[in-house]
């Protein structure tokens, strides 16, 4: 009648083997087992100790036990990433930056950069801005995490914090995940600043320094680049470095990039909706803020789940709506930084995506992928949109080609833009007012909504079609939730609970799957982690040299996994 753990098996190692072998080594490890965990701990949130809980979870005395035994190791998972964030945290605060941004002195010409922007912040962008130069005034380095949707109005936060450092003196670095991301923030970034002067160079793996103007050493105000900025030349008064979709890139890397000045302040950028609970755990060494309101005039994508047996129709609205011609008869100006009004016709079209998911659960397309999406961009092209210009773009495309292509469809030379999930970070196509989104089950609620917030970036309605074989209720229930909610962090926190947190971003891949027994959906367990967490560094208790240890090496492994 006893409990009996069952383990994976794979040949020729079977449960009842592993089982053996376990025992002998606790027998063997006896009184080696060191607890590390303070007294005061243990006791104040009720845990098992720690040779109990190694000796219950594989050979458990009855159900309760297990569950206790459960409850302490998952505690320790959170607790060693809170403890080992907070100290990081701790020290990132004890240094000192090497350029302090003078924001009261520069503030009229900053609120005056503000007033004349082509259009009005909102008040979380404002909110934002405060918080993010309130911090640039600081003699210590900023660590900050900027979470907003799709569209939200971050690249403008990010301009106004450049625009500060410029003021003062210094330079900023942009840094991107990919090519057609850092290409979008480049263009935004020297519409907002390269018109009152300020030079802004784009560095990526296809296109270097000496390749925008023919300088071996342009000296910029700002550069907005991928990764190739790591391995570029040392930059002179670099005091600020913001990373966008920082859950893209190692922390070995940022670290690198963080050295190309000293001690610079340092922004991260997403458009990942995260729930908040669960962006204290895996962001709890950065400080935090929110955009969480759209743009003013934004109208919210109407989205509709496409059953199979309407895809049809669905094709036959779609051809009619690229195929209405809208007339905008003011087109707005800029003239000495001042915006001017004058009537024009200016002919707009309606343009289209239509995104194919990857073959295999990955953030690199395989071959086979790229095949299955050029396979359906010839059907739609020869038999369903004949009358319509379609492209089709994958990651596999070299740079070159999709610049072209991008190119074409902002000048409307294109009617719909075939692709897979690249379209999922970077690209801005003004006039795009459908998404279509083929096998949308196999993209989590997150992702869906990213690839949503690729049209609606004007005042006209847009429309997400989310197309699906699937007739399973479980399914159909979840993408209903797209229909009706539009806040990406509410989507997300329902996408944890549904699908578990190691699908949050879309792939195993993201690095927020490492936990073996705690989850991000545990709230109370968490609460409990932070208070303990807190508790320690408020009082200043010495670690115990097991704990010490462990932190040190988690540390470690952190920063350097290999």
């Amino acid at each position: 009648g006893r409990l009996v753990p069952i383990y994976p098996e794979t040949a020729g190692v079977s449960s009842k083997w592993l089982r053996s072998k376990i025992a002998l080594l606790l027998k063997r490890m006896g009184n080696d087992v060191e607890e590390f965990l303070p007294q005061n701990t243990l006791n104040s949130q009720n845990l098992m100790g720690y040779k109990s809980a190694i000796n219950q979870i594989h050979f458990p005395e009855s159900q309760e036990q297990a569950g206790k035994a459960r409850e302490r190791l998952a505690f320790d998972e959170l607790f060693l990433t809170q403890l080992a964030s907070q100290i990081r945290k701790r020290q990132w605060k004890e240094e000192k930056t090497t350029y302090q941004i003078r924001i009261s002195k520069h503030e009229e010409r900053i609120n005056e950069f503000i007033k004349n922007l082509p259009f009005t912040l909102t008040g979380a962008q404002k909110r934002c801005i405060k918080e993010i130069l309130s911090d640039l005034s600081q003699s210590k380095p900023m660590n900050r995490l900027l979470q907003g949707d799709v569209g939200s109005g971050k690249t403008v936060v990010a301009a106004i914090a450049m625009y500060a450092t410029h003021l003062s003196g210094y330079k900023s670095v942009l840094m991107a995940p990919t090519e057609i991301l850092a290409q979008q923030h480049f263009r935004t970034i020297n519409n907002l600043l390269g018109s009152i002067g300020l030079t802004v160079g784009l560095i990526t793996g296809s296109r270097n320094r000496k390749s925008l103007n023919g300088d071996d050493k342009p000296d910029f105000d700002v550069i907005v680049g991928t990764h190739a900025l790591l391995y570029n030349q040392d930059f002179e008064n670099l005091a600020l470095v913001i990373i966008d979709e920082q859950h893209r890139f190692g922390v070995e890397q940022r670290a690198r990039l963080k050295q190309k000045g000293i001690h610079p302040h340092l922004l991260s950028m997403t458009a990942t909706p995260i729930p908040r609970s669960v962006a204290l755990v895996i962001h709890s060494e950065l400080d935090l803020s929110y955009i969480d309101e759209m743009p003013l005039g934004r109208k919210l994508i109407k989205t509709w789940l496409v059953p199979n047996e309407k895809r049809e129709k669905a094709y036959e609205w779609i051809k009619n709506q690229l195929q209405i011609t809208n007339y905008e008869l003011k087109v707005n100006t800029k003239t000495n930084h001042k915006l001017v009004t004058r009537n024009s016709k200016l002919v707009i079209k309606n343009q289209a995506f239509i995104i194919c998911p990857l073959i295999e659960e990955s953030d690199h397309e395989s071959l086979q992928s790229v095949k299955a999406v050029t396979v359906e961009f010839e059907r739609l092209q020869k038999k369903v949109f004949r009358d319509l210009k379609l492209g089709l773009l994958h990651g596999r495309i070299k740079s070159k080609e999709k610049e072209e292509i991008l190119a074409k469809m902002n000048r409307g030379a294109l009617d719909m833009l075939v692709a897979t999930p690249v379209v999922e970070v970077g690209i801005d196509i003004p006039n795009a007012t459908i998404m279509v989104i083929e096998a949308a089950e196999r993209f989590g609620l997150a992702q869906l909504h990213q690839l949503r917030g690729r049209v609606g970036r004007n005042d006209k309605q847009s429309y997400c079609l989310l197309f699906t074989e699937s007739t399973r209720d479980t399914t159909q229930k979840r993408l209903r939730y797209l229909e009706s909610i539009n806040n990406g962090a509410e989507l997300a926190e329902i996408d944890m609970k549904l699908r578990g947190p190691g699908e949050l971003f879309g792939t195993r891949q993201s690095g927020y799957s490492e936990f073996k027994l705690a989850s991000l959906t545990d709230t109370a367990l968490i609460t409990k982690v932070r208070i303990s967490v807190s508790d320690i560094l408020r009082k200043d208790v010495v670690l115990a040299p097991g704990l010490h240890d462990r932190i040190q090496n988690y540390i470690i492994q952190s920063v350097n996994p290999d």
